[in-house]
């Protein structure tokens, strides 16, 4: 193996966070790689997956030095994360096909922002909810885009006996 070839052989490491800090983990390892120059190619800070933040780094033991005394920093997770589990972080799914009818949603956007709302009907062409508003005193289907609402909790499947 050439040396050239070396330089592309990486590994992807988790590193076990404080819940809510990974992006200012992230921020510091960043600092940290800046000052020491330290092999890291990249830190990702996968949304959906909390306390977590994940290291590419040609050793362990280079990640080891990264996260050595940072604030938040819980433990590093022994062995290599696979490439398939991190592009479950890394490719993003539209926001609409996590949603079905009767989940209840939160308004991100637009002027009933805040407000909570059940998914009546889902049109998967326009992208687009209707909802009813839960906390309204009387039920106005609302029709808002996918990317205006954050699941709450999923409807409840009723068991086919």
């Amino acid at each position: 193996m050439t040396e050239e070839e070396r330089k592309f052989i990486t590994s992807v490491f988790a590193v076990r966070t404080t819940a809510g800090q990974e992006k200012n983990v992230a921020d510091l390892i960043a600092a940290r790689i800046a000052t020491t120059e330290l092999p890291i190619k990249a830190i990702l800070v996968p949304e959906t997956l909390k306390g977590y933040v994940l290291i590419e780094a040609e050793g362990p033991h280079f990640v080891e030095k990264a996260i050595a005394g940072i604030k938040h920093v819980r433990s590093r997770i022994q062995g290599i994360v696979s490439f398939e589990e991190v592009e479950r972080y890394i490719v993003m799914k539209p926001v609409i096909e996590e949603l079905d009818e009767e989940d209840l949603v939160e308004i991100v956007g637009g002027p009933f922002k805040g407000m909570k709302a059940k998914i009546t009907r889902i049109d998967k062409a326009k992208e687009e909810v209707i909802l009813e508003l839960l906390e309204a005193t009387f039920t106005l289907p609302i029709t808002v885009h996918a990317d205006y609402v954050r699941l709450i909790q999923k409807a409840k499947k009723e068991e086919v006996k």
